[in-house]
């Protein structure tokens, strides 16, 4: 039994996919059934487990999304010592409560694997790997905006990667113009924008910025949300430096990359401790204003980017 959880979807399907091929003949449905979401019936599961295969080595099941490791989920726990030997359950999760027996059981019977978000340096080397295959290089400048603009995502870097790859055909070099021209900039970067403009007290292009996420169809308090987020991580930056900690530290202990927490400090110095502690409770006190209808959504970000920008 294997179970594949945590937050990066691409390493999830990766080895998801790997594992099937390994297991079962790419055109064996007969020893291969599939069950995704949180309405999957644990009897159904357990026939299945009990059934032998058919002409094969192994019986694959694959339950994806199911949430058996979030809630309690005895019945299974109970079940797995005694599956059958031919049978190989394999679990795909976002989360997990590690503390749950049907956790510890498969970690202690079969093989759990956390795939969490890659660093940096992981991503650099994936990246310049793939352009290797591809007879490409690429500039330090150009690597380093492609990962601003790219995020961690490796799912939303490999689609990104297959679009400067075919931008550039017929050259080996990939430039950082070639990676403005191309590569989209993601809802992040934006904000981290306004909230630039706004410590620069740029309120019109602040503004600009907020109106062209509403252009975009970015629902206000999604927005809201990831500027609160960007003021959290601001303060907790600027902690973290104030206790002495250096970037690569700051980096990892905040769970961002080398280059973010760099563009984190640099914008940490223009606000105060307090200044970035009140801006947070502020989006807190807005999304409640909205949800309790005291104030429009739209008009209340407005509200806070004004606040934040003026002189």
């Amino acid at each position: 039994m294997y179970l594949l959880f945590g937050e990066e979807a691409y390493l999830k399907n990766l080895y998801k996919n790997r594992l099937k091929n390994a297991l079962v003949d790419p055109e064996d449905t007969i020893n291969l059934n599939l069950y995704e979401g949180k309405t999957i019936s644990i009897p159904a599961v357990i026939d299945q487990a009990e059934t032998m295969p058919f002409f094969a080595e192994h019986r694959l099941i694959i339950l994806e999304n199911s949430g058996f490791f979030k809630n309690a989920c005895p019945e299974l726990a109970d079940y797995l010592p005694q599956m059958p030997a031919e049978t190989v359950l394999l679990f795909v999760e976002n989360e997990v409560d590690k503390r749950g027996k049907l956790f510890k059981t498969v970690k202690s019977m079969g093989r759990a694997v956390e795939l969490s978000h890659q660093n940096e340096k992981v991503l650099t080397n994936w990246v310049l790997r793939a352009l290797q295959k591809e007879g490409k290089k690429i500039t330090a400048s150009g690597m380093q905006l492609f990962l601003e603009r790219t995020g961690d995502d490796m799912e939303h870097i490999n689609r990104e990667l297959e679009k400067l790859i075919s931008y550039t055909w017929g050259r080996e070099g990939i430039t950082r113009e070639d990676v403005e021209a191309i590569c989209t900039v993601r809802t992040e970067n934006k904000i981290f924008d306004m909230i630039n403009a706004m410590a620069e007290k740029k309120q019109r292009r602040a503004l600009e910025l907020y109106y062209d996420l509403l252009s975009l169809k970015e629902a206000p308090l999604r927005i809201l949300a990831l500027i609160a987020r960007q003021f959290q991580l601001l303060l907790q930056v600027k902690d973290l430096r104030r206790q002495g900690f250096d970037q690569a530290a700051i980096a990892s202990k905040a769970g961002i990359m080398g280059f973010v927490a760099r563009n984190c400090l640099r914008q940490a110095e223009y606000f105060s401790s307090e200044i970035l502690r009140s801006a947070v409770e502020d989006c807190i006190r807005t999304e409640e204003a909205v949800k309790t209808g005291r104030i429009n959504d739209r008009l209340g970000v407005e509200v806070l980017i004004v606040k934040y920008s003026k002189e």
